[in-house]
This record gives C-alpha cells, sequence and structure tokens, in this order.
C-alpha cells in the first residue's frame, strides 16, 4: 500500500498540481519559487495540523480573481460548484496488503479498481457562499468601494471550512466523511524541515547552541520508554550512585539537620534529611554534550562545521521518526499503513562530495529504518546538482513554473517515451543519461543555457558577456547577463540530443556550434571550398538548409521556437 499520486488545486503556485510518487523514494528539484516547500506545507496542514490555519495569500492569484468573479454573480445552487483549496491522496492497496483500516472507507469493491482516494478541502459551500455574498454587500454599503478580495482577506474563515472526505475512484461525485483518527490510522507524515536548528556561534551564546546534546536527551526519552536493557543498566549505576551520594549529602547538610531538630517539640515528629536522587531523564537533559574528536582533543559540538552539525541533526532525527513511525513506545497504538518522510533541503551547508555522500548513504539508512515499518515512503526536496546526479533517473520528479501562477510536475521517466524507440534515439537517450549524471545536472536549475563546442567559447563567453554588460549599464530595465541563472555546457557538436530535454524542462537555450564544412567527398575542407556540414546539430535543427544557405543565413531564420524542434510534441 503507498500513495501512487497527489493532486492539488489553488494553493499558492499549484493552480492545477499533480505528482506521482515512487513506492520507496521520490526526489523533487526544481528552481527557487516552484512549490516545493508547498507542497509539504500543505500536506502538513491537512495531515499534521489540528487547527485552520490558512491565510488568504494560500489561495492562488488566479483562484482569488475566480472568487471574486462568482461573487459578483447571483449563482444558483443547481448550478454552483464547491470552490477552494483541494489535496487529493491516490492510495494504491494490493491483494496481500492488510486492509483492516480501509475496510469501513471502500466506495467500491471492483478488484480492477484498487484506489482508495482521501480528500481534502478548504471549501466555500454554497449556503456559505450565499451568505458571504450578503455579508460583502451589506459591508460595502457601510464602507464604500471596498474591494471584496480585501474583504475577504480578513473574514475568509468565516466562509471557508475544511473538509476530508474518502472519493470513490473513477466516480469523485460519490463521497464520505473521515475522521481524523481514521487518517491517522492510514498516513501518518513526519519531516525533516529545510528550517533547522544548526548553528556553531561562539561567546555568550555558545551554551545554547548544543542542538546535538538536545536531541540525545530527546533520542533517550524515546528509547527509555522501550525497557532496553541498556537504560536498565544506566538505572542500576545511578541507584548505587545515589547510595555513595546519601553518605555524603548526610556529612554536609548534618548543620542544617540539627538546626532543624531544635525546632522540633519531641522525636516523634516529622524530620527531614537530604537524599539523592538521580534520575536519568534530568541527568540527559541537563548535563548531556555530544563532542567531536580532533586528534586528541575534545571539542563542543558547535565547534564543528555546520556541513557536519546538519548531517549529524538529520541521523538523529531520522532515528526518532521511525521510532516514532513504529509507535514501539506507545501502548495500545498501531502504526500507520503508509509513513511518509519529507526531508527538505539535505544539502544545507554542505560541499559538493559530501552531498555525494549523503544521497548514496541516506538510502541505506532509509532501507534500514524500513525494518518493522508497514510502508515507508520518503520524498526529498533538494536543489543540488550533485544530489540529482548520484539519483536514479526515474525517481526524479521535475517543477517547473509553466506560468506567473502556476506550477506543473514533469516525471523524468516520462521523457524517455520523447526519445523514441528506434536504436539511434535509446543511445541518444542513454547518452543523456550518463551525461547528466557525470556532468551537468545543473541544467536542471538554470534559467538559460548556452551550449558550446569547446574551450575557446569557454574562455571567451564570460569576457564577451561582461562587456555587453558594461556597454548597457546605463540602460533601462537592462538586466546583466553575468546576474542571469545561465549555465554554459559544454557538449562538442552534440546539442541536438538534448532538444527533447530541453523541450521537457522549457528552458531557453542558445547553441553556439561550428560551420565544419566537408567537401563532395564528405572531408574537411575551408568554408569558401565546403559542400556541406558535417555538424550533426546543424543538420538536425537547420535541415531543410542548404550549405551556402547555411553560410549567410539571417539571424531570424536561427531563432527556433520549441514548436520547430524535430522531437517536440
Amino acid at each position: 500500500m503507498f500513495i501512487r499520486k497527489i493532486k492539488i488545486q489553488n494553493f499558492r503556485l499549484l493552480k492545477d498540481f499533480s505528482i506521482n510518487l515512487e513506492e520507496d523514494l521520490s526526489l523533487i528539484i526544481g528552481k527557487n519559487n516552484t512549490g516545493k516547500t508547498s507542497l509539504l506545507s500543505l500536506l502538513e496542514r491537512f495531515l499534521s495540523g489540528k487547527q485552520n490555519n490558512f491565510t488568504f495569500h494560500d489561495f492562488n492569484i488566479e483562484f482569488q480573481e475566480e472568487i471574486k468573479e462568482a461573487l459578483s454573480k447571483d449563482i444558483a445552487k443547481e448550478d454552483y460548484n464547491n470552490m477552494g483549496i483541494n489535496l487529493k491522496l491516490y492510495i494504491e492497496y494490493l491483494k496481500l496488503d492488510n486492509l483492516r483500516n480501509l475496510s469501513d472507507l471502500f466506495l467500491n469493491l471492483d478488484p480492477e479498481k484498487n484506489f482508495l482516494i482521501l480528500s481534502f478541502s478548504y471549501v466555500l459551500e454554497y449556503d456559505k457562499y450565499s451568505r458571504l455574498r450578503q455579508d460583502y454587500k451589506d459591508f460595502n454599503i457601510k464602507l464604500k468601494n471596498k474591494l471584496v478580495l480585501e474583504f475577504l482577506a480578513k473574514n475568509h474563515r468565516q466562509y471557508f471550512s475544511i473538509n476530508k472526505n474518502v472519493v470513490e475512484y473513477d466516480n469523485e461525485s460519490n463521497e464520505i466523511e473521515i475522521k481524523d483518527e481514521q487518517i491517522s490510522k492510514i498516513i501518518s507524515l513526519k519531516t525533516i524541515s529545510a528550517k533547522r536548528d544548526v548553528a556553531n556561534e561562539e561567546g555568550e551564546n555558545a551554551r545554547s547552541n548544543k542542538t546535538l546534546s538536545k536531541l540525545s536527551y530527546k533520542f533517550f526519552d524515546s528509547l527509555n520508554k522501550s525497557e532496553s536493557t541498556d537504560v536498565t543498566d544506566l538505572r542500576v549505576k545511578l541507584v548505587e550512585t545515589d547510595d555513595k551520594l546519601n553518605k555524603t549529602y548526610e556529612k554536609i547538610f548534618q548543620k542544617v539537620v540539627d538546626d532543624i531538630k531544635k525546632f522540633s517539640y519531641s522525636s516523634n515528629e516529622s524530620q527531614i534529611s537530604v537524599k539523592s536522587n538521580l534520575e536519568e531523564m534530568n541527568i540527559l537533559k541537563e548535563n548531556t554534550s555530544v563532542i567531536y574528536k580532533q586528534g586528541n582533543k575534545e571539542l563542543p559540538e558547535d565547534y564543528n562545521g555546520l556541513g557536519y552539525m546538519n548531517l549529524f541533526l538529520m541521523v538523529f532525527n531520522l532515528h526518532l521518526i521511525f521510532d516514532s513511525f513504529k509507535k514501539i513506545h506507545v501502548e495500545h497504538e498501531k502504526q500507520a499503513d503508509i509513513n511518509l518522510l519529507f526531508i527538505e533541503e539535505p544539502e544545507a551547508h554542505t560541499h559538493p562530495q559530501m552531498q555525494y555522500v549523503f544521497i548514496k548513504k541516506i538510502k541505506i539508512l532509509l532501507s534500514e529504518g524500513k525494518n518493522g515499518l508497514n510502508n515507508l515512503q520518503t520524498v526529498i526536496s533538494t536543489h543540488s546538482s550533485h544530489i540529482t546526479s548520484q539519483s536514479v533517473f526515474n525517481d526524479i520528479k521535475y517543477f517547473f513554473k509553466e506560468s506567473v501562477n502556476s506550477v506543473v510536475c514533469k516525471n523524468l521517466f516520462d521523457l524517455k517515451k520523447q526519445y523514441g524507440t528506434e536504436d539511434l534515439e535509446k543511445k541518444n537517450f542513454q547518452f543523456l543519461k550518463q551525461y547528466l549524471t557525470l556532468n551537468k545536472s545543473e541544467l536542471f536549475f538554470a534559467e538559460k543555457v548556452i551550449f558550446i563546442e569547446g574551450d575557446t567559447e569557454r574562455i571567451l563567453l564570460p569576457a564577451m558577456m561582461k562587456k555587453i554588460d558594461n556597454d548597457n549599464k546605463n540602460t533601462e530595465n537592462y538586466t546583466p547577463l553575468l546576474s542571469q541563472n545561465i549555465s554554459i555546457v559544454e557538449v562538442g557538436a552534440y546539442s541536438h540530443i538534448f532538444d527533447s530535454f530541453l523541450n521537457f524542462l522549457g528552458i531557453k537555450t542558445l547553441i553556439i556550434t561550428d560551420i565544419d564544412s566537408v567537401d563532395s567527398d564528405k572531408k574537411k575542407c575551408k568554408v569558401a571550398d565546403g559542400k556541406a556540414t558535417s555538424n550533426a546539430s546543424l543538420n538536425y535543427f537547420l535541415k531543410d538548409k542548404e550549405f551556402n544557405e547555411l553560410k549567410t543565413l539571417n539571424h531570424k531564420y536561427k531563432i527556433l521556437p520549441k514548436k520547430d524542434s524535430a522531437l517536440a510534441n
């Protein structure tokens, strides 16, 4: 049993959004401001949040206009469709799965439709829609020209409500309400946020920077409930220490105790003594320090680099999360059918080599963490080209900003279909995969790309871009080339292999290549003596042009819209 697909409507940039999740690990990549954090935020609000903490700015901008238009009309009930933010989780279950927690929620017993859909909405239903129209009308009479969206921004919680339902697969008009306790039995969501408490400041604040030491206490708190042998041994040691301390305390506090006795009227009255009462939780909470060794010296944890601190913190958190998923320390509770783990931007403060190591080791750690878990699905979001390059190609989900107010998710395994099934097309796709793995996963995060042939262009281009920026520094609204997110990629004469890939990513591309003139015998020659070009990219992108045309081709004919690419859809 696992979440096969997530669909979202009208939440921030996720206007009409869909993502397919892998059974084990899904890697979400994309440039900044493409909705990666929004996906996690909406999951947390519906699966983990107990309160309505939606704001008006959570509404997609286009959706705000749709609300405004709907409120300007008087829509009849039979013509009204509920409006709001919606999240749907498509859960696929198999024959061997334990369906105990789902049995009361099935709306269709067709074995071919083995999906359960959980639907969550922050919705404006018809009765509230009617009341909202009237309230706004009354309000606007008192305060002329008040915009409806300004009114709704302050009052939306009075009209929008949270609904949680199970929806029938292939018949979403059929639905039943589901309770929070039922949801928690099906899905458990845990996150390691990008906003991790990692610091290594010095000076007066150093004592408060014991992030790992605090986590060691939490780890013990979890372990303590398991009655493990290690914990029992600690308790025995503390009892022995208590006995020794009691004898010392008796001497230290003797004078105070004797003075107190002077105020007692008889020996039958209460007498005091001071005893040691060491509790393992308080000891760990206040007195445990995580240190690291450098040579033969021990140093405080906050003297370590932020990159290592970040990695250590995630490992601690993962162990805590695995224990939480398994619920092995909670009486009378069983773990959920699906355990969903979301890790945000694990690359924080880490250098490229450490990022390579992370993605390799995290898979091992997740595999080990699966022991004793029903189903563990992990989602990792990243901006790291290094993590991306070391990931399984088919696990990658690319978030692309299709318009100002809308993001789409593209699965990289779909890219293979665009390259076709012919032998050469298969080879081209394999070349692309290997190239991205070994060289330039940064293409996923670029705004624009320049493909070049070799070292000459690589040396000259930055200098040329700098000169253009200097020439235009006083030009109004000019954006310097060197401040733009442009990747310069050396591909030789093979830029055509990237055609479908660049269409897939939606990236503007400049190709700088040689004309590579050859004579009638296909031998290299001077351009003046040339009869054709041996350049594979020119023969691909400008295949309808004769060689003489190529030599004098007007600039406007070198600009190709995506629809003109040979493999574009």
